[in-house]
């Protein structure tokens, strides 16, 4: 699970490190609506944390 004292809220750099990948990765995954739901506050790309939370625990079920 993420950790409490995280902002509710992460940038594409965030989310990238935290799932192991690079940025551009993450972006791709936006653009094609594969990867964790994200917002837009104006031209700053967000997502909540519930929602990666979400993205992991889904990708956890489906690989066993």
């Amino acid at each position: 699970m993420l950790e409490e004292h995280m902002s509710p809220y992460l940038t594409t750099e965030e989310v990238a490190e935290l799932l192991r990948t690079t940025p551009e990765t993450c972006r791709y995954w936006r653009h094609i609506g594969k990867g964790p739901k994200s917002f837009k506050v104006g031209r700053r790309v967000l997502y909540d944390s519930a929602d990666v939370q979400a993205f992991i625990d889904a990708a956890r079920s489906v690989s066993g």
